[in-house]
Parts: C-alpha cells; structure tokens; sequence
C-alpha cells in the first residue's frame, strides 16, 4: 500500500511539471535583455489580458491541466496569440496527448514561436515564446507522433483564443 501511494504521488508530480513551470523559476529567466517588436509593460499587457492569461503568458506560469478550455477542444478551427491574435496552431495538428494540455504537432507558421532553452524545475526543456512579443506559450518536446515530425507542442489554453472554421 505504500509502495502504492509514493508510486502515485510520484505519477501526479511528473504530470504536473510535464508541460508547466513555476512562476517563481520564471522571474530569472524573464530578465534577458532581448527586444522583441511588440514589447509592452507588465501593466499594459495586464490591461490586454485576461487574469490567466497574464498569469501564463508574463509570468512563465502554467494553468492546471485537464482543467482548461482547449485540452479537450476537438473543433475545426485555429489557434491564436491571447496577447496579438497572430495564428500558432491549428486544430489540424492538435492530437491527444494524455498531459492535460493541448498538444500539437506544429505551428502554422514556424517563425511566429521560437524555441528557447528553459532550465527550471531541475530539467532542460524548450520553452516555446511567441516571436514577436517573447511571451510564454509552452513548452516543446521529442515525444510526439512519430509520422507527423515527433514533435508534441504543450501549450497553456490560457495563451489562446480560439477561431472556429
């Protein structure tokens, strides 16, 4: 039974890391110097988005998986910036991946998300920014559908609007 129980626990903690990241771990990472075209203050995008969204997007934060608006999303239609309304991914590359998180196969548009190298949580993962403003969407890893590039694109809901076809 204890054995039972640290399995478990061990199980929920992995899948809570899978795709998120902590907010806390985030603030050093958020202190690069690079420009992005669209920067604003964290008070202006406070004004743009929504609480999660914020949270998410500014912040480097995750929302709870299982527990959010696309995870289960299975309309025709894209995914946009909840920060510009740019295109990122479309339901046509979204597949179940079990994590609790929409997941996708790839970007509509390559250059619209850039891959940056996270190191919280005691791991190395790629973070997926939005180019043009360097705002957090997800994260990226090597374990997707073999014959649709192996890539699984883990993204936060909170980090979308979506636009049903």
């Amino acid at each position: 039974m204890k054995n039972i129980v640290c399995i478990s626990a061990a199980l929920l903690f992995m899948i809570g890391t899978s795709c998120g990241q902590s907010a806390k771990t985030a603030k050093k990472e958020n202190s690069n110097s690079k420009k992005f075209p669209i920067e604003k203050s964290e008070n202006e995008w406070k004004k743009i988005l929504s609480p999660i969204a914020f949270e998410v997007m500014v912040k480097k934060g995750t929302e709870t998986p299982f527990k959010n608006p696309y995870n289960s999303n299975y309309q025709k239609g894209i995914y946009v910036s909840a920060a510009t309304g740019e295109p990122l991914f479309s339901s046509e590359d979204k597949f179940d991946s079990g994590t609790g998180w929409p997941s996708f196969t790839k970007p509509i548009n390559p250059k619209a998300v850039t891959v940056v190298q996270d190191n919280s949580l005691g791991m190395v993962r790629g973070e997926i920014i939005e180019t043009s403003t360097g705002l957090h969407l997800g994260h990226v890893f090597d374990d997707g559908p073999a014959d649709k590039g192996g890539k699984r694109y883990c993204m936060n809901s909170a980090a979308f609007k979506f636009i049903k076809k």
